[in-house]
């Protein structure tokens, strides 16, 4: 079984779970074949590290074909063997696993679980009525008996089904609002951490100063007042403006490209192409909303393979790093920029933005005074950009130009916004509004990339340079989204010399040391990548929970999959317990034997139906070899059919004689075996009987067997029916 279904999964695989990788979609190749063989080792690790929704085409398929395999095999094999019932187990794990593995949004829980009760009892209660008969049926009952039990098994199952059904549907009216759905997904995490990598906002003056005139990269098919985006940041630490590592939807939620990206874009479609210059590093030039990104050239295997993307903020990269000569093919779609006036009543999106750290107490009155006089969201964004863009002047810093120094920490940005002429470019003007905005509650983030100038707006083939690096500002409107801001002044907005001087003060002639070396003021400032961000406060009580909430959560998960043991163990103690303390003696002497035969029940001895005591010690003695069980039948006979009832000393003795020939049964078997023995079903009474489900069934000696040894048998005996059917 194991080799054909091996041989199953590789001949049927390359048209069901890889029909890309297969020959006219269906024919095996030894792309394929590779496929299916990583599949069952790496699959699993790509579904539940993959933004939804996830297609066959992309090579997500292995997945649910190995699962629903693997299950049906196990399910049939199940089935066709006795106990047959054990055949829903498969199933009721593969959904289990196909929910663990999915997305926290189900589709139609309701009627899967509906359809799935109603399958797995209807067939159950179908074995169970065509299951032979294996009672003893009296010599004086008629075919009448047995098509009336069927039929009445046959009316139960129905309404064991009907029931379900209605239950179903009657407890669905009154659930409660669903609870969030906890997936493998939401928890683990994807084997990447983009805070390897330093900001890219820190290297925006070496690009501006040491790639001006040069060539990064070329894009062809480029529509009109669309712009390349190279990174998005969200999260500010003081010092630097990052990518925020907040989880799935996060600046910081990358996954391995796919062919359905952005499948909620709207907007405009385009092909765009791409050809890297002199762009290294890991940032992907981007433009509006990818769909599915095509490697083409001499690295288009290596870049496919470490390409990742975040629809959160349509930014890629690639961990194998851009060379020169690096090509890729986008289909993607660019979203329209909508106007003021349709922006005129539109509310921000609550979008969760990580809290803002070092940022000066002074931002807040200054943001409140640039928007004192705004009524409307979009008039407090304009206003923000406004005060800005029409109040600061341009500068890079470079020679020849007025004094700007390089950076954005809050030190940087406080003497911008303090000064009396601002002065920066759009590392300095794109943090300073994004802060304020976040004064305000107005979540914002800052992007970094690329657009031609006005003279170059309307051409298709854009040549990005380090000239055409610039950073804006995006902030979310409800049913529009993210909304492109620039807050940097024009370059042709630059102050005279006179301007910027410090007024000076005389002071006396005194000879001063040296001064220490200096950072070159066009250099960027040496600023070590942001790894999010750091809690100030003592990490003790926080581990301590983690450790109490894992214990817990384990101790749970223990206790659910122990539980049905339990159960087993507290069944048949409180039977022993009934059994030994029952009212009458020779009822607890009836019960000692009981108890004895039961637990060799347990361990597989097959006790045939009706048979005397004496016939029990026999099979008994054959199958366990425990010769003292013939002499405690003989007891028990004598005990309950003598002429007198046993005293309290003659039960205990027999209990005891019992309890020895128990523990000489498990120390002749091994440790799993004795377990497996305390937890075996056969002995249990499950509703009517268990004896109805097993293929050995035990029951009661017919009345006829007690009239052999006289008319002193105890109560329970005499409650016995005469005859069981099946």
């Amino acid at each position: 079984m194991a080799a054909a279904t091996i041989g199953v999964y590789f001949v049927f695989g390359s048209a069901l779970a890889v029909p890309h990788s297969a020959l006219l979609g269906f024919v095996p190749t030894l792309d394929s074949l590779r496929a299916l063989a990583a599949g069952v080792i790496t699959s699993w690790k790509d579904v539940v590290t993959t933004v939804a929704p996830l297609t066959v085409a992309d090579g997500f398929g292995i997945m649910p074909f190995l699962l629903v395999l693997v299950a049906a095999v196990l399910a049939g094999s199940l089935a066709l063997a006795p106990p047959a019932r054990l055949g829903a187990c498969p199933a009721g794990a593969c959904l289990i696993v196909q929910i663990a593995l999915g997305t926290s949004s189900p589709a139609a829980p309701i009627v899967q679980g509906i359809v799935f009760a109603v399958v797995a009892v209807g067939w159950l209660a179908l074995r169970q009525a065509w299951a032979p008969a294996e009672t003893v049926v009296s010599l004086g009952e008629t075919g009448q008996a047995t098509r009336s039990g069927t039929r009445r098994r046959l009316a139960t199952s129905a309404g064991i089904i009907v029931l379900a059904v209605v239950a179903g549907v009657v407890t669905s009216g009154f659930a409660a609002p669903a609870a969030p759905r906890y997936v493998l997904r939401d928890v683990v995490i994807p084997p990447f951490d983009i805070h390897d990598y330093a900001s890219p906002l820190q290297s925006f003056r070496k690009y501006v100063r040491d790639d001006r005139e040069k060539t990064l990269f070329t894009v062809d098919g480029l529509p009109g007042s669309a712009r390349v985006r190279l990174a998005v940041m969200d999260a500010y630490s003081g010092t630097v403006y990052n990518v925020s590592d907040t989880g799935f939807g996060s600046s910081s939620a990358f996954s391995p490209v796919r062919a359905n990206m952005s499948a909620a874009a709207t907007g405009t479609p385009a092909d765009v192409h791409v050809e890297i210059g002199a762009l290294d590093g890991v940032w992907l030039p981007e433009v509006g909303a990818v769909q599915s990104v095509t490697f083409t050239g001499a690295r288009a295997e290596d870049l496919g393979r470490s390409a990742l993307y975040n629809e959160a903020t349509s930014t890629g990269l690639v961990t194998a790093s851009l060379q020169k000569g690096d090509e890729y093919d986008l289909q993607t779609v660019v979203a329209d920029q909508p106007t003021d006036k349709a922006l005129a009543k539109v509310p921000f999106v609550p979008v969760k933005i990580p809290t803002q750290e070092g940022v000066p107490e002074s931002f807040a009155a200054i943001a409140a005074k640039a928007t004192a006089d705004a009524s409307t969201p979009i008039e407090q964004v304009r206003k923000l950009q406004k005060y800005l863009a029409d109040g600061g002047f341009f500068s890079h810093g470079l020679e020849g130009e007025v004094r700007s120094l390089a950076g954005h920490g809050a030190a940087r940005i406080s003497a911008l916004l303090g000064s009396q002429q601002m002065v920066g470019d759009d590392e300095q003007y794109a943090a300073a509004m994004a802060l304020l905005a976040g004064e305000l509650g107005i979540p914002a983030r800052v992007v970094m990339g690329f657009y031609p100038g006005e003279d170059a707006a309307s051409a298709t083939t854009f040549s990005a340079t380090g000239d055409d690096l610039h950073a804006w500002v995006e902030v979310p409107f409800a049913g529009v989204g993210w909304v492109a801001f620039d807050p940097t002044p024009p370059k042709d907005h630059v102050p005279t010399d006179q301007a910027t001087k410090p007024k000076s003060k005389p002071k006396p002639q005194v000879l001063q040391p040296p001064p220490p070396e200096q950072q070159p003021a066009d250099e960027p400032p040496t600023v070590p990548a942001d790894h999010g961000k750091k809690d100030d406060k003592n990490p003790a009580a926080g581990i301590l929970l983690a450790i109490l909430g894992a214990v817990g959560i384990g101790a749970g998960v223990l206790a659910l999959i122990a539980s049905p043991f339990l159960v087993i163990g507290a069944l048949k103690t409180s039977r022993r317990r009934k059994r030994q303390f029952a009212e009458r003696a020779s009822d607890r002497i009836s019960g000692g034997w009981d108890e004895l035969m039961d637990r060799a029940v347990d361990y597989g001895t097959p006790v045939r139906t009706g048979a005397t005591r004496n016939e029990d010690a026999a099979a008994v003695r054959t199958a366990l070899a425990q010769p003292s069980v013939t002499v405690l039948a003989e007891h028990a006979d004598a005990q309950v059919w003598g002429p007198a009832d046993p005293t309290d000393q003659d039960v205990d003795r027999f209990w005891q004689h019992v309890d020895e020939i128990v523990g000489d049964i498990g120390r002749s078997h091994g440790f799993w075996r004795r377990v497996g023995a305390r937890l075996n079903l056969r002995s249990l009474p499950l509703g009517t009987r268990l004896e109805r489900w097993l293929p050995t069934p035990r029951t009661p000696r017919p009345r006829a067997d007690r009239a052999e040894h006289g008319q002193n048998g105890t109560d329970a005996d005499q409650q016995r029916p005469q005859e069981e059917t099946a």
